[in-house]
């Protein structure tokens, strides 16, 4: 334990002696995620919606049968709210349509008709944009068929406000923490290798074992206090995003994920000689992760293929047990897919980049 703790600081002081890489890390955490959170947008795609129907579906038939491809999926059918609401919370669903029982009878009748609207707006801008087609649809419909106007009343859930700075600014963060996990796993190895101090390290009277885990714990740690320094000053501070969740339970989940990119890390270090090679090597292996996993494009609306290949990227699970503790408060228990997607992905990642970078030593 104790040459644990001596590589352990050893690592952390070399850190705080390179103000250029401080400095990049305070950016990234902070000027990095408010861009992203300010300046981005996202467009809707095979949007998937839910249907609960208690009127006697003729005239809601003909609503529903307007939403098609490539802006809808076709409409899943419910028996009950409770259902659909639950199949939105667990994110199988982004907009649920809810058609009353006297639905009908106000649009030939009485007039006023309203049309219940479920919206996830953790995914605001896909919600939003939805929420225009419906009242597009609905719009076109009613002037054709010259029904009394139809209104729209929205239920925003997870993200009233339906502000895209939350979206955007925790998907960014997650995305950073996946590269810079991978890039200064990698670095912490790779220095070694640039300053000929490598021979060095293989003398030092500790086991092999014990060095890569200080060095990645090291590494580990500046992650975890950039994640709360991000968290804390540009999510909550100047976007005043919505926590309902357990924050240690986020940190937890943080704290698992990094270990499964810096196995990554290990790997990429075990094969580069320069850091040149750490960063190019880290892009060609993050952007199809990062990619895959939803955090620029839903899931829903990739390719099968893709979306296959999808449960394979640990940040898949990482960006949604993220989304969940953040949006929808989800409680611990119900979190286990997640934490079990990265742990077990994790697991394996780095215990194979352990042995890799093991037959150096």
């Amino acid at each position: 334990m104790k040459a644990f703790m001596a590589v352990l600081g050893k690592e952390l002081l070399e850190f705080m002696r390179m103000p250029g890489l401080v400095l990049l890390i305070l950016y990234i955490f902070t000027i990095e995620i408010y861009v992203a959170g300010a300046g981005i947008t996202l467009e809707a795609r095979n949007i998937s919606v839910g249907v609960v129907d208690y009127s006697p579906r003729v005239i809601s038939t003909k609503i529903l049968n307007h939403l098609h491809a490539p802006h809808f999926q076709h409409p899943t059918h419910y028996t009950s709210q409770e259902k659909l609401f639950e199949d939105i919370k667990n994110k199988k669903i982004m907009v649920g349509i809810v058609f009353e029982s006297d639905f009908e009878k106000k649009i030939y009748k009485e007039g006023g008709a309203k049309l219940n609207l479920l919206l996830d707006t953790t995914a605001s801008a896909q919600a939003f944009l939805a929420q225009l087609y419906l009242q597009n649809i609905l719009y076109d419909f009613q002037r054709v068929m010259e029904f009394s106007p139809i209104v729209i009343d929205n239920h925003k859930l997870f993200n009233p406000n339906a502000k895209f700075t939350y979206f955007m600014s925790i998907t960014e963060l997650l995305a950073i923490i996946t590269l810079l996990s991978v890039l200064l796993s990698a670095s912490v190895f790779v220095n070694e290798k640039e300053n000929g101090t490598w021979d060095l390290m293989l003398l030092m009277p500790v086991d092999a074992k014990t060095i890569i885990l200080a060095k990645i714990l090291s590494q580990v740690l500046i992650i975890m206090a950039g994640t709360i320094m991000a968290v804390g000053l540009v999510i909550f501070g100047v976007f005043d995003a919505p926590f309902n969740g357990s924050f240690s339970i986020f940190l937890l989940l943080t704290f698992f994920y990094t270990f499964t990119s810096a196995g990554i890390g290990l790997f990429v270090a075990a094969v580069s000689k320069t850091i040149m090679e750490v960063a190019q090597l880290a892009i060609l292996i993050m952007m199809p992760m990062i990619f895959l996993s939803g955090a620029w494009t839903p899931v829903y609306a990739m390719h099968p293929v893709l979306e296959a290949l999808s449960y394979i990227s640990p940040l898949r699970y990482y960006i949604e047990g993220s989304q969940s503790i953040f949006f929808r408060g989800t409680d611990v228990f119900d979190l286990w897919p997640y934490f079990l997607g990265v742990i077990s992905l994790g697991s394996i990642l780095f215990w194979l980049g352990v042995r890799k970078i093991g037959k150096l030593f």
